[in-house]
């Protein structure tokens, strides 16, 4: 994870296809989260989005993926909030 002016960003891995969104571990500087919806036509991304916006408290304007579009591997900048917040608001939320 990296600080960067107003915004933070934090590696994800993405495990689509779950039952339920949730977040698994942070290992090795990412975090891993299982997303209830298929990899198809983009909507493992929106439902990404939509999960983290609510553990993370913001909106989903504030979240975008600089890395990985397509992979399962994305680095997600996260903005108005600081790499404390972050990382406390997604250990709070560790299924």
């Amino acid at each position: 994870m990296a600080k960067t002016g107003k915004s933070v960003r934090i590696t994800v891995q993405a495990h689509p296809g779950a039952r339920k969104s949730e977040i698994l571990r942070f290992e090795n500087g990412v975090w891993h989260l299982k997303i209830a919806a298929p990899p198809l036509e983009g909507k493992a991304n929106k439902e990404l989005f939509e999960f983290l916006s609510e553990i993370l408290d913001v909106s989903k304007s504030r979240l975008s993926i600089e890395k990985g579009l397509t992979s399962r591997r994305k680095l997600i900048s996260v903005q108005g909030l600081t790499l404390t917040e972050v990382d406390e608001r997604l250990k709070e939320a560790i299924g």
